[in-house]
């Protein structure tokens, strides 16, 4: 009876011992996959920004009684688009804002409306970028008379693209007095401005894919 006691007894023990040390042995192996994941992001670089395009200021200013919204993008194109800039095919780009009052008993109401068309496009004579800066559609139409601004380099170009200085929204009776506005800013490569082989060559490319979009409540600076 003795024996048979302590057989009985002992069991239970015995059978626990095997998943006590596969549970200790989990637990050691996620704390080394933890410790190996920290150390792998502390030794890795920090990550480069993405090509494409990204907001990184937006202001609405008024000056006298007039209002204008000012944005600062990071431009960075990638291989394709720059080949297609290299072989002197322009690029169009759009830039858009506006100002929407909202209201409980109807259809939001848009109170002011802005576009701005840029026009981007190497000079292999003069090796040099020149971007044309026009309220409408820039064709050969009208190429004329837009703005026109001459880089040294694409780097100096696409900064000057992405500081969308002054955009006249309208006047402040027109718009309100308030010191809070609701503001939608849009940022796009215009690709239907493409010769239209390279339209239909885009399908499903996302390199081409250079938007941006944001809807914010802007306080109005004041700006002699």
């Amino acid at each position: 009876m003795p024996w048979v006691s302590t057989t009985a007894s002992s069991t239970p023990c015995c059978k626990s011992r095997p998943a006590e040390r596969e549970g200790l042995a989990r637990r050691r192996l996620l704390g080394g996959a933890l410790g190996l994941g920290a150390c792998l992001l502390a030794a890795a670089p920090p990550v480069a920004w993405a090509q494409g395009a990204e907001l990184a200021q937006l202001r609405l200013e008024r000056t006298g009684d007039e209002l204008y919204l000012s944005a600062a993008l990071r431009l960075a194109l990638p291989a394709p688009v720059q080949d297609v800039l290299d072989k002197g095919i322009a690029l169009h780009f759009v830039a858009e804002a506006e100002i929407i009052r909202q209201r409980w008993y109807w259809l939001d109401q848009r109170v002011a409306h802005v576009v701005r068309h840029m026009r981007l496009a190497y000079q292999p004579l003069t090796r040099r970028w020149r971007l044309n800066i026009s309220p409408v559609p820039i064709t050969s139409a009208i190429s004329g008379v837009t703005l026109n601004q001459n880089f040294d380099s694409l780097e100096e170009a696409l900064q000057a693209v992405g500081r969308i200085g002054r955009l006249r929204l309208g006047e402040v009776r027109d718009i309100g007095e308030e010191r809070v506005l609701p503001v939608v800013f849009r940022f796009r490569l215009d690709t239907s401005q493409l010769p239209r082989p390279f339209q239909i060559g885009l399908m499903g490319q996302s390199d081409w894919n250079l938007a941006v979009e944001r809807s914010e409540k802007l306080n109005v600076e004041t700006v002699p």
